[in-house]
C-alpha cells in the first residue's frame, strides 16, 4: 500500500484541530457570538430542512456504516498480519480527522458556549436545602394537579394516549409558545425521529441522542410514554445549540411545560420532580421520605413502572458504556460527567424563584 498524500495532510490536521478546539474552549464569549449565535443556527437549520422530511433516521444508518468500516479495518489488519500497518493507520487517523472536524463544526462547539444561566440572566449560586425543598414542594403540587386532571383519580397511573410520531409534532407547539417569552429558545424545522437503534439504546440505558453529524434528534421509542415528551424536548434543545446536559434538561422542561397539552405538562413536572427528589435524598433521607408521602399514589406507580422497564435491560456492558459516555462528557467541559444531567436543579430554582417574583 502506497502512502497517500491526502491521508498525510488530514492526519497532520487532526492535532491542529485539537489545539484549535482547546483554544475555543477557553473563549466562551467568542463561541457564543460567532458560532452558537452566528454560524450554527444556519447550519443546523439547513441539516434539519434537508433531512427532517425523511421518515427514518439517516444518522443511525451513518453511525452503523462508520462502525462497520472500523470493524472491517481491524479485521483486515489482523487477517493480513499487519502488512502496511503505518499507511493503513494513517488512513484511519485521516478518517478520524474528518469526523472530528464535522463533529465540532456541525454541533460540538456548543459545549463551549456561555452558560444558559447567563443567557437567561439567572444568577448561579449554591442553593440551600430549604430552597430545594420549597421548589420541590411546588413541583409536587403541580405534578399532583396534572395527574389528577388527567386520571380523575389520584391512585391511577397516567397513560399517555399519543403515538411517538404525534408527540414529535406536538413538541414543536411547546417550543412555539416558549419562544414568545424566550426568543433565544426558538425552534424551527422539525427533524425528530425514532431511533433505529432503540433496542440498543435501551440496553445502554439511554432515552435518546442527538446525531451531531446529521442534526437529527433520535428518541428511543421503547421508553415509557409518560416521560416521552420531555425526552423529545430535551433532544430538540440539543438541536438548537444547548449541548450541556443540564441545560438541555432545563430547556426540555420549559418546552414541555409551555405546551398546552396536559400530558406534556405532566411530563415536565414529572422530570423536574425526579431530579429534585434525588438531590433531596442525597442531602436528607428523612425529608425525602416525608415529601414522598405527599405525592399521589398514581405518580408513584408511574415511576415504579419506569424502573421496571429499565431493570429488564440491565446488562454487564451498560456500566462500561456509561463510563465511556462519562469520559466523553468530561472531555467536553462537563466536569461532572453523567452527573451533569442533575445539575439542572439550580436552573429550576432560579426559574421558579424568578416566576414567584413576577
Amino acid at each position: 500500500m502506497k502512502w497517500n498524500k491526502a491521508h498525510n495532510i488530514l492526519a497532520i490536521l487532526l492535532p491542529i484541530q485539537i489545539v484549535l478546539v482547546q483554544l475555543a474552549s477557553k473563549n466562551s464569549a467568542f463561541v457564543e457570538r460567532y458560532y452558537s449565535n452566528g454560524l450554527y443556527p444556519y447550519m443546523s437549520s439547513f441539516f434539519r430542512l434537508i433531512l427532517g422530511w425523511i421518515p427514518f433516521s439517516v444518522g443511525d444508518i451513518l453511525l452503523a456504516y462508520l462502525l462497520f468500516i472500523f470493524i472491517r479495518f481491524f479485521f483486515r489488519l489482523i487477517k493480513n498480519r499487519f502488512i502496511n500497518f503505518l499507511p493503513k493507520t494513517l488512513h484511519l487517523i485521516a478518517v478520524f480527522s474528518i469526523i472530528y472536524f464535522c463533529f465540532y463544526i456541525f454541533w460540538g462547539l456548543n459545549y463551549y458556549r456561555e452558560p444558559l444561566a447567563k443567557n437567561l440572566n439567572y444568577k448561579q449560586q449554591k442553593y440551600t436545602t430549604k430552597q430545594l425543598q420549597k421548589v420541590t414542594e411546588y413541583i409536587i403540587e403541580k405534578l399532583n394537579y396534572y395527574q389528577l386532571e388527567i386520571t380523575k383519580n389520584d391512585t391511577l397511573k397516567v397513560k399517555n394516549p399519543y403515538s411517538q410520531k404525534e408527540m414529535y409534532t406536538m413538541a414543536v407547539a411547546g417550543y412555539d409558545n416558549l419562544s414568545k417569552d424566550f426568543p433565544q429558545l426558538k425552534y424551527q424545522y422539525k427533524s425528530v425521529k425514532s431511533s433505529l437503534m432503540s433496542l440498543l439504546q435501551s440496553y445502554n440505558g439511554t432515552s435518546g441522542y442527538l446525531n451531531p453529524l446529521t442534526g437529527e434528534a433520535q428518541v428511543n421509542d421503547r421508553v415509557p410514554k409518560t416521560s416521552y415528551p420531555t425526552t423529545t424536548c430535551h433532544e430538540m434543545a440539543h438541536q438548537i445549540g444547548f449541548a450541556a446536559e443540564n441545560e438541555a434538561n432545563f430547556v426540555g422542561f420549559l418546552a414541555a411545560n409551555y405546551n398546552d397539552d396536559l400530558y406534556f405538562k405532566y411530563a415536565s413536572y414529572r422530570m423536574a420532580f425526579g431530579y429534585c427528589i434525588m438531590e433531596i435524598r442525597k442531602r436528607d433521607k428523612n425529608l425525602s421520605k416525608k415529601l414522598m408521602t405527599t405525592v399521589n399514589k398514581g405518580i408513584i406507580k408511574d415511576f415504579n413502572k419506569s424502573n421496571e422497564f429499565w431493570k429488564q435491560y440491565k446488562n454487564p456492558f451498560e456500566p462500561l458504556v456509561k463510563k465511556g459516555y462519562n469520559a466523553y462528557l468530561k472531555a467536553n467541559k462537563q466536569n461532572k460527567g453523567i452527573d451533569s444531567y442533575s445539575y439542572v436543579i439550580d436552573l429550576f430554582i432560579s426559574y421558579f424563584e424568578a416566576s414567584e417574583q413576577h
